[in-house]
């Protein structure tokens, strides 16, 4: 009996001081929960003594609980600085986000930060449900607020960095991610991101440092030494840019994409065994396409024709943007009443970064084969005149 009557005291001044000094001086109905267990659990002790039933262990484990272990644990929470109110609705939002009711969630959400500004976790939180929802700019300002709260949450800064490039903020996002960039250098989706952006921007020196700095942090990062192979080609540096092409399918032996950038560099060099070697180890994905067509070219160059022909047909077949290509194209003149037409035309998509490069690379091949044609033209008329 004195054992029920400690606990009954215990349980007693826990249930006045969550209710005086949290539930009512902090105007949180939060710990009305942690209220309502309390009491469910002084009720089954009193139950227990004035009418001795409910008297086995497991009745007693459960007043203990409720009476006890529970509020001890959010006094010990909060001595250690830790708001157990943030923590449940921190939990329940989460059961709610996995239950897939995003509404109920945010609006838990919304009332912790309301009542707690400076709720880290709650912050964040909300941010991700507007990230997830599209409301960017509600995101943005959420992000903000957690970077207030904690400044080096650097994936946090990342997200803004995101979220304003796909507002088509991208100035604004190449200052945040330069800084980002200064601070953790080793953070490659930063670099990366920063990278391409430069390079849109045609900032190819600026993006050329960035990934040099990055790959000293992550030097075995195939995308970004692919990268830098880009920056460098955009620069006409075609030799380090083959240096890191050839780096980046030395890391993955599966980069289609750097084996048909190899096999553009390699037509500029005039190595046109290689150029097809290349082309033909590219072969698959988003440059199979693309790879037919330069092998039909290459094959033209051999005076090959039959298989000139059927690499175009394949290229053809697929997308009449081919067919539309080499009907322009001189080298094709002779075999263009060969050339077959799409009959189910697909769209052929390519990012705006490949399809960059790709048309850069191109058109600077056309362009040293206008060069040098002028230059064997112009030497032709001097041993003329001699």
């Amino acid at each position: 009996m004195i054992g029920k009557i400690i606990f009954s005291l215990v349980a007693f001044l826990l249930f006045t001081y969550i209710f005086i000094f949290k539930l009512i001086k902090k105007n949180d109905t939060t710990y009305l929960v942690i209220i309502i267990s309390q009491a469910i659990g002084i009720l089954l002790n009193l139950v227990q003594i004035l009418f001795n039933v409910l008297n086995g262990w497991f009745f007693t484990i459960i007043a203990y609980i409720l009476c006890i272990i529970i509020p001890s644990v959010v006094l010990i929470l909060e001595i250690k600085g830790i708001n157990s109110s943030e923590l449940v609705s921190i939990c329940i939002s989460k059961v709610y986000i996995l239950l897939g009711n995003r509404r109920k969630a945010k609006e838990i959400l919304m009332n912790l930060v309301v009542k707690y500004d400076k709720s880290y976790n709650g912050h964040k939180m909300l941010a991700e449900i507007y990230q997830e929802e599209g409301g960017m700019r509600k995101a943005i300002d959420e992000y903000v607020k957690v970077l207030d709260i904690k400044s080096n949450d650097y994936k946090s800064y990342f997200k803004i960095s995101k979220l304003l490039n796909e507002l088509g903020k991208k100035d604004e996002a190449i200052e945040m991610l330069t800084i980002l960039s200064k601070k953790k250098p080793e953070l490659y989706e930063c670099s990366t991101m920063l990278g391409d952006l430069l390079i849109e921007k045609e900032k190819f020196k600026e993006a050329i440092n960035i990934y040099i700095q990055a790959i000293k942090h992550n030097p075995e990062n195939t995308e970004l030494y692919y990268n830098l192979g880009i920056a460098y080609a955009r620069t006409n540096e075609f030799s380090l840019s083959k240096d890191c092409f050839l780096k980046a399918i030395e890391l993955d032996n599966n980069l289609h994409s750097g084996y048909y950038r190899l096999g553009q560099i390699s037509l500029l060099y005039r190595d046109i065994d290689e150029a097809e070697q290349y082309f033909l180890q590219s072969m698959y994905g988003e440059t199979e396409i693309k790879s037919f067509y330069q092998l039909a070219k290459i094959y033209m160059i051999k005076n090959q024709k039959s298989k000139a022909i059927m690499f175009l047909n394949k290229a053809t077949e697929v997308s009449n943007k081919f067919y539309e290509m080499a009907s322009e194209e001189p080298i094709f003149f002779s075999i263009k009443n060969q050339i077959v037409k799409s009959k189910s035309d697909v769209e052929y998509i390519e990012s705006k970064k490949e399809k960059d490069i790709s048309d850069y690379l191109d058109n600077t091949y056309s362009l040293t084969k206008i060069l040098d044609a002028k230059k064997n033209n112009g030497n032709e008329k001097r041993k003329f005149n001699e």
